[in-house]
């Protein structure tokens, strides 16, 4: 096996995580080593076949084992317990590796990152148990944590066109050679030109909350305004070529359309499969008008917004869509007095 200096480790082959992984050991130098974690014992094989001709690819069973041999950690993990425990478990846990690796004399400058979209406060949490570990590990030592969520949904994993928000405490990320390590190999998963320096720890995942936010909110909005042209019988390509050239165009119009047929490749094209569900959606949403709560800021359109996504994903017929089937909920819907 590779140094650890050249080994990378990718904790979580889920939906997002599978291509991501899959494309950064496509992409990256054969003299690379990449080790995978997962629960799902079929997508580590999967995984193994697929890439058998790209370089090694080896399997670990924890976050403790993984961080002992690689030097750059990358988990893409579904939620707030997840992360708990592959990074703060006692016994399996990252930071416990870490501390397992100083008390045999190894050396070692570690970067570990979460690129999910965890709620701040785990976020947090994870940041100040890493820094405290920090403390007790000897001066040859240098561990960082990062938080680096992404935004372009499955489509943009398989595609390698990932947007990543990265938060790199200023005190671990001396001369930007924290964030140097993290861009280059984030890099295989995205456009360079997308790995953005957020600030802080923190930072990266508040980015990605009011992205979604956002993008949640214009999904219902670009929902609701194409389903009023469709009940008039309007073109509904037609009208969404007018809108993307017009003041109304978002990302929703222009990239993955709504109307089933507008976008042969939207996941609205596929029955809604394939995309962000509904049900992460609203997850995403609500931590977006938590995070604006926490900070006082006022908001107006996120409750009703949530309301109809909570209705949509209730009804067994949309549930584990992608978030834009509220489209056909709208359409088949009556309006209520």
């Amino acid at each position: 096996m590779a140094s650890p200096e050249k080994t990378i480790a990718f904790i979580g082959l889920g939906v997002m995580g599978y291509p991501m992984a899959l494309n950064l050991r496509k992409k990256i130098g054969s003299e690379y080593t990449i080790l995978i974690c997962d629960v799902v014992q079929d997508a580590l094989q999967r995984f193994q076949d697929e890439t058998k001709n790209t370089g090694q690819v080896k399997t670990v069973q924890t976050g403790f084992e993984a961080v002992q041999a690689a030097d750059l950690i990358i988990t893409m993990l579904p939620s707030s317990p997840a992360v708990r425990s592959v990074y703060l478990d006692e016994k399996t846990g990252i930071l416990a590796g870490v501390k397992d690796a100083s008390l045999k004399n190894l050396t070692g400058h570690k970067i570990i990152m979460e690129c999910g979209t965890i709620e701040t406060a785990t976020i947090l949490n994870v940041a100040k148990a890493t820094r405290q570990t920090a403390l007790s590990l000897p001066s040859s030592w240098k561990l960082a944590f990062v938080d680096a969520p992404v935004s372009g949904g499955p489509m943009g994993a398989q595609a390698g066109t990932l947007t990543f928000m990265v938060g790199a405490d200023s005190a671990t990320n001396t001369d930007g050679q924290v964030f140097a390590r993290v861009k280059a190999a984030l890099s295989h998963m995205g456009k360079p030109s997308n790995v953005f320096l957020c600030g802080d720890v923190g930072a990266g995942t508040a980015f990605k909350i009011i992205n979604n936010y956002l993008s949640a909110i214009t999904s219902l909005a670009a929902s609701e305004a194409l389903n009023i042209g469709v009940k008039m019988g309007l073109d509904p390509k037609l009208l969404t070529d007018v809108i993307n050239t017009s003041g109304g165009q978002c990302w929703v119009t222009s990239h993955s359309n709504p109307v089933p047929g507008v976008h042969p490749n939207a996941p609205a094209s596929r029955d809604y499969e394939g995309g962000f569900r509904i049900e992460l959606c609203k997850k995403v949403l609500a931590m977006g008008s938590e995070l604006a709560e926490m900070v006082g800021a006022r908001t107006i359109l996120d409750k009703p917004t949530l309301d109809a996504f909570e209705e949509a994903a209730n009804d067994a017929r949309y549930q584990g869509k992608d978030a834009r089937v509220v489209f056909k909920w709208l359409n088949e819907h009556e309006k209520k007095d």
